[in-house]
This record gives C-alpha cells, structure tokens and sequence, in this order.
C-alpha cells in the first residue's frame, strides 16, 4: 500500500487484540514492515501477566525491525523488561512520578488543554490528544474536532500526535499536521492492514 513512501514516517500505530483478523504475531510483524514511526502495544483489557508475556514477543519483533516499541501502563512490566519507554494514561503518570526517570520517552493521552499542560508539567515527552474525528471507538461521543487539537498543540512544547478516527490517509494526516500535530495515532486500520 504505502510500503515504498514516506507515509509512515508521521504514524504511530496503536494495537488492539480485538480489532486483530490474523494472529496477533502477525499482525505485529506487518505493521513493523510499514515502518511506523513507532508502535504502542496498548493492551489495556489483559491483565498484567498476559501483557508481560505478550510484550516479550512483541519487544522481540519490534527489535528485529528497528521500530521503537512503547510500552502501555504497565508500568512494572517495562522496568522488569528493561523497557525505556512508556505510555500511562495521565492518573498513572501522576502516581508514577518517582518512577519516570527510569526511562527515555513517557507519552500520556489528554482530551483538554488543562490536561496538555499538566502532562507537561509532569515530565512527558510527548502527548497523544482526541479524539479528533469520529470513531468507531466511540461512537456516539462527538469529536473534539482539529480546533481542539490547534488548542493542545498550541498549550505545550511537547510533540502532540492526534488520535481518533484517523485512516490510512495521506489527507487526514496532513491535516492533523496542519493544525500542529506532529503525526497521528492510527490503531484499526492498522490492525487490519
């Protein structure tokens, strides 16, 4: 598809077992040949014995295609795994604070710009921000629109990645990135890509 461009430089891509057709090794592998800026293994409905064997297989894909594997909320996982990089929703990232220098990226979600600037203030790298436009994810919950992002992204220093409804589209990309994102989050087309 967009194997040969550019067009996954901007991407991060989120997992979900539950949107996954394939199996799930394989689902990682393909969206590592995408060359992804980076993926977040997001499993948050498993527990956390099922996430830490989980992420040892996916660490271990991620790894062999150079693709920067971020860890999601187990927190406890990523320092036993040696994992420097970390996403907690922002509650977790406020009880982890002492935990935080243990590693190199902390990213956090926020859905108002109170929100973008305690992130900021409470050490992150970056922010994902939504959810911008609609989503299966959340139906029935109105997007918060690119206004909204143009707001996040104008609050904070940090790089701003937007998520929510987001396809494998070169102009919806293009225009999270016009209002100030630094990319996008995309999790259901790529886990069926």
């Amino acid at each position: 598809m967009y194997r040969d461009s550019d067009f996954f430089k901007n991407v991060v891509a989120l997992t979900s077992i539950k949107l996954c057709k394939r199996p799930y090794l394989e689902q990682i592998e393909r969206i590592c040949n995408c060359y992804p800026k980076a993926m977040i293994l997001r499993e948050k409905d498993l527990s956390e014995q099922e996430y830490s064997k989980l992420a040892k297989s996916v660490l271990k894909i991620c790894k062999q295609h150079h693709i920067c594997c971020i860890l999601h909320t187990y927190i406890d996982v990523a320092i036993k795994m040696n994992c420097t990089k970390i996403h907690l929703p922002l509650p977790l990232l406020q009880e982890h604070q002492a935990q935080l220098k243990r590693f190199k990226i902390v990213g956090t979600s926020v859905h108002s710009v109170e929100e973008a600037q305690l992130a900021t203030k409470l050490g992150a790298n970056y922010i994902i921000a939504g959810h911008i436009y609609e989503t299966e994810c959340k139906k029935g919950v109105a997007p918060r629109g690119v206004t909204f992002l143009k707001e996040v992204c104008n609050s904070t220093s940090l790089p701003v990645y937007a998520i929510g409804g987001i396809k494998l589209n070169k102009e919806q990309i293009d225009e999270v990135m016009y209002y100030g994102a630094k990319g996008a989050c995309i999790m259901s087309s790529m886990m069926r890509i």
